[in-house]
C-alpha cells in the first residue's frame, strides 16, 4: 500500500496546497483581477464558496465564485468529492460482476448504464443478442430516460421556487419504480441487463403496467407544460440565463440536451444506432437559444419522444429468447442451473471466470443516456476482467460548461443553471 498517498490524503498541508491551486486557477481565468482596496472602496467584491455540502448543487459539487456585488465575475469548479475509483474497481471484477457498479454511477438512470456496459462488452467479445432482448432493453432505457428527466424537472423547478412541483414529478417516478420492480425485482438499481441479453423476460403484469403508463403519462406531461410554459416567474428565471453558444458547446465537448439545447441535433440513437433504434421513428428535439429555457424544452420533448419509442417497441416486440444460448458468453437460465449438471457448471464458470474477449482487443461503444453520450472503452488481456476500462460520462463533460454559463450571471441564478445542466456527481467523479 502506498503510504505516501495515505499521508497526502490526511495531511492538512495537502488540502492547503489544493486550495491555493484552485484560487490561483480562479485568478488566472480569462484575466487577472487584483482585488485592491483603492479599486474596490465599497468592498463589493468577494470570493464565495458554494458547496460541496450545499443542498442545491445536486451532489457534492463545489463552486468557487468571484462576485462583484450580486454579479458573478468568474466561476471555478472543484470536483472529485465523490471519487470512488470505479474504473479501477472494474479491473478486478468480471464484466458481469461490474454491472451493479454501473447502477451507482448515474444513479438516476441505472438501466441506461447497464445497457452501455453490456453493449461495449458484446462488441469486443462479438456476442449476438436476441431480437426480443434488444427491444426489452430499448423499453427499459426509455423508461429510465423519462425517470431521469422527471427528477431533473422536479428539482430544477424547485430551484426556481416551486416546491410542490417536485412532489408531482415524483408521483410519476413512483409509477416507473413499480414497473422496474416488476421487471427486475428492484425499484432503483435494477441491474436487469446481462451480457448477451437481459436477466429475465417481461411478465404479462409488467407489460400491462408499461402500457398503462404509456397511455396516461402524455396527459401528465401536457399538464406540466400548461403549468410551466406560460408561467411568468419560471419563464423569466430561465430565459437568456446560462447561455452556452454553439461554438463553445462543441469546443468543450458538451453532449445530450446541453448540446442539443445549443443547436446541434446530435443523438447517438440516430447517428450511430445501437439495439434496434434504427427500426423505430423518433425526432431529435433541438433548440437554438442555448439558454436554460432551451434545455427545458429539449428535455420535455425528449420525454414525449421516449413514449413514442416505447409504443413502437411494444408493437414490434418479437417472441423468442431473451439471452444468447452460448454457455461461454452468457449465464444459463435458472432452470438449467437447478436441473442439469452442465448448467450448474456453466453458471459456476461464468461467475468465477466470466466472458473472455480476445487478448489485445480494444473497443469503444456508447449509448445515448439521459444526460448525453455514455461510452465505455475496454482493453482486453484475454481474461475474464478488463485490463483497462474507461468511462466517458456525460456529466463530466457537461460540467465544463458551467464555468462559461455562470460568468456574468447573477448569483441567485446559480442553482437554476446547475439544475439546467442536470449533472450527477456519481458519474462525473467516477
Amino acid at each position: 500500500m502506498d503510504t505516501k498517498n495515505i499521508k497526502n490524503a490526511v495531511d492538512p498541508q495537502f488540502f492547503k496546497e489544493h486550495q491555493e491551486s484552485l484560487y490561483q486557477a480562479l485568478e488566472d481565468k480569462h484575466t487577472t483581477i487584483e482585488l485592491m482596496d483603492e479599486e474596490d472602496p465599497l468592498n463589493t467584491k468577494m470570493i464565495l464558496n458554494m458547496g460541496p455540502q450545499h443542498p442545491a448543487t445536486h451532489g457534492v459539487l463545489r463552486l468557487i465564485l468571484q462576485l462583484n456585488g450580486e454579479l458573478i465575475e468568474k466561476a471555478k469548479l472543484d470536483i472529485g468529492y465523490l471519487h470512488r475509483g470505479v474504473e479501477k474497481i472494474a479491473e478486478n471484477k468480471t464484466y458481469q460482476e461490474f454491472m451493479p457498479y454501473t447502477d451507482r454511477m448515474d444513479y438516476l438512470s441505472p438501466y441506461s448504464n447497464n445497457v452501455a456496459l453490456c453493449t461495449a462488452v458484446e462488441k469486443i467479445a462479438d456476442v449476438e443478442v436476441p431480437e426480443r432482448a434488444h427491444y426489452i432493453r430499448m423499453i427499459g432505457c426509455e423508461l429510465a430516460r423519462i425517470s431521469s428527466h422527471l427528477l431533473w424537472l422536479g428539482t430544477m423547478v424547485m430551484d426556481a421556487g416551486a416546491v410542490s412541483f417536485f412532489i408531482w414529478t415524483f408521483r410519476e417516478r413512483e409509477k416507473l419504480y413499480d414497473i422496474f420492480d416488476n421487471i427486475g425485482g428492484h425499484r432503483f438499481t435494477i441491474s436487469h441487463a446481462r451480457i448477451g441479453g437481459v436477466a429475465n423476460d417481461l411478465t404479462d403484469d409488467a407489460l400491462a403496467m408499461i402500457k398503462e403508463f404509456v397511455n396516461e403519462f402524455p396527459k401528465e406531461l401536457n399538464d406540466f407544460h400548461g403549468l410551466l410554459d406560460r408561467n411568468r416567474i419560471f419563464f423569466d428565471r430561465n430565459r437568456e440565463v446560462g447561455v452556452l453558444t454553439p461554438e463553445r458547446a462543441l469546443e468543450i465537448g458538451a453532449t445530450g440536451p446541453t448540446l442539443r439545447g445549443s443547436g446541434y441535433a446530435y443523438d447517438i440513437r440516430d447517428f450511430e444506432p445501437y439495439a434496434r433504434y434504427d427500426e423505430v421513428d423518433f425526432e431529435i428535439p433541438t433548440r437554438l437559444e442555448g439558454d436554460n429555457l432551451a434545455r427545458y424544452y429539449v428535455r420535455m420533448e425528449e420525454m414525449q419522444q421516449s413514449i413514442r419509442i416505447i409504443e413502437q417497441c411494444l408493437d414490434k416486440l418479437p417472441k423468442g429468447p431473451v439471452r444468447t444460448d452460448n454457455a461461454k458468453q452468457a449465464y444459463p437460465s435458472k432452470d438449467e442451473v437447478y436441473y442439469s449438471m452442465e448448467g450448474m457448471i456453466h453458471d459456476f464458470m461464468m461467475t468465477d471466470t466470466g466472458i473472455c474477449p480476445p487478448e489485445g482487443e480494444e473497443s469503444y461503444h456508447a449509448v445515448e443516456g439521459p444526460k448525453g453520450e455514455l461510452g465505455y472503452y475496454i482493453k482486453s488481456d484475454g481474461t475474464g476482467h478488463p485490463w483497462r476500462l474507461s468511462i466517458n460520462s456525460p456529466s463530466f463533460k457537461n460540467l465544463q460548461a458551467l464555468e462559461d454559463m455562470l460568468d456574468g450571471e447573477m448569483v441567485a441564478d446559480t442553482v437554476v443553471i446547475i439544475g439546467g445542466v442536470d449533472p450527477v456527481m456519481g458519474e462525473a467523479d467516477k
